[in-house]
């Protein structure tokens, strides 16, 4: 059998969702590139109680390993090291050469804090270097260090690997802790899987469903893959899992999704719209800007969030008011008056106007009803027109109505954006 984990992620602020878990989907990621199934992922508050109780549960569950994620810092609340010591039979003991490397991390805080409070900087370095008997230490990336605390001696039960709660420590902790020698001993056996990601938009999730019944029933051995689909901004994503001798099935069903799903399968390659967007203004020399209503800027966001976006962004305008649609992106008042800011006509105009401002060669203009209120019988919440200019020549407009709630439609609103950009980048229709 494959090695089993489960994932523990510790912070009150966390559980009362202050903060989003960032931790436990990248470690399952992780995970899954070891070959090692993840069981479950527990989130606990600051409570030693209830992180032991996480163990416990894992281990009744038989895993391999547990990967917990905060509680190493210095405070009093910091508390999983001592948890996951006692929970293993392991009793913490002093390294004084740790606590020297943490003391020189720590330091480093008096020349920009002169006032700080020295005795009680050296206190926190001490405690950060009480380590379970027996673990493996991980070099801190912060002031915390990592442990890999493996079962009591002789005993049966997980291996604990203890990493710091901010992703910018934990991710690379993460690089020493696959490579650790306790850790690879725990999973031994690990089967490496395949793993192959389809993106459509324009169909439901159901759309699949009937898919993989046809496929079945034309003698395609799904059960031999690892099939999970989503419904994540507006687009459903397949993403396969399979041992690399069921590889003809998994081309098979491949072939199967292919033929019924030609019209909408924009990728097959992992690769979002946004970075093939992205790739389509770079390859081609075209920049783009935006003219924006309801969305606020979030389509410019999504735009500008890949590196060397600078390439082909030119900027963009937020033209929430109907003054400033007129003001600043040249749309006729007088046409606002006739046909209402939510219309086909403005969205049009608004796209001429990023162009006309920026002196792109790409203008996209998106007017709608974000909700919750706003709507009308004729123009509900949820109505959203978008328009692509490509040059003087191109032009792709298209209305949709978008269920949900305001973040829902504003959201996939962008989503919806990005994909039309990407038709009239590639002369589609």
């Amino acid at each position: 059998m494959m090695p089993r984990a489960g994932i523990v992620v510790t912070g009150t602020e966390v559980l009362t969702g202050r903060v989003v878990d960032r931790n436990g989907p990248w470690l399952a990621e992780r995970l899954r590139d070891l070959g090692v199934d993840l069981a479950h992922i527990a989130v606990v508050g600051d409570r030693p109680g209830d992180v032991e109780a996480a163990l416990r549960f894992f281990a009744a569950e038989g895993v391999d390993v547990v990967c917990t994620s905060g509680g190493l810092g210095p405070t009093e609340d910091d508390l999983t090291a001592q948890v996951v010591g006692d929970f293993q039979g392991r009793p913490l003991e002093h390294q004084p050469a740790l606590e020297e490397r943490v003391w020189a991390v720590v330091s480093g805080l008096l020349s920009r804090w002169p006032g700080l409070d020295q005795d009680a900087l050296r206190q926190s370095a001490r405690k950060q270097a009480m380590v379970p008997r027996g673990a493996n230490v991980l070099d801190p990336v912060g002031t915390a260090p990592g442990l890999v605390v493996p079962p009591p001696d002789g005993a049966a039960g997980p291996t604990v690997v203890v990493l710091p709660g901010p992703p910018r420590e934990l991710q690379p902790m993460w690089r020493d802790a696959e490579a650790n020698p306790l850790f690879r001993a725990a999973i031994a056996g690990a089967t490496v899987y395949e793993q192959r990601m389809l993106r459509l938009f324009g169909i439901p999730e159901s759309e699949i469903a009937e898919t993989m019944r046809q496929a079945r029933d034309a003698g395609v051995d799904l059960d031999a893959l690892e099939i999970t689909t989503c419904l994540r901004r507006g687009e459903v994503e397949i993403v396969t899992r399979y041992e690399p001798q069921a590889a003809a099935t998994y081309a098979a069903f491949d072939a199967a999704v292919r033929e019924r799903h030609a019209d909408t399968l924009f990728s097959d390659d992992g690769t979002s719209v946004d970075q093939q967007v992205a790739e389509l203004l770079r390859s081609s020399g075209r920049t783009i800007a935006t003219a924006e209503s309801c969305t606020g800027g979030l389509l410019l966001g999504r735009l500008t969030e890949l590196a060397g976006s600078s390439d082909y962004v030119l900027g963009g305008i937020v033209a929430y008011a109907n003054a400033v649609k007129s003001a600043v992106a040249g749309v006729d008042p007088a046409l606002i008056e006739r046909v209402g800011a939510v219309s086909q006509e403005v969205a049009e105009a608004l796209a001429d106007g990023a162009r006309s401002v920026t002196g792109a060669d790409v203008g996209v203009g998106i007017t709608g009803v974000a909700g919750p209120g706003g709507g009308t019988e004729e123009k509900p919440v949820g109505l959203v027109w978008l328009s692509v200019a490509v040059g003087d020549a191109q032009r792709l407009t298209r209305s949709i109505t978008i269920p949900g709630s305001r973040a829902d439609v504003r959201d996939r609103a962008t989503t919806v954006g990005l994909h039309l950009v990407r038709r009239a980048l590639l002369g589609e229709s």
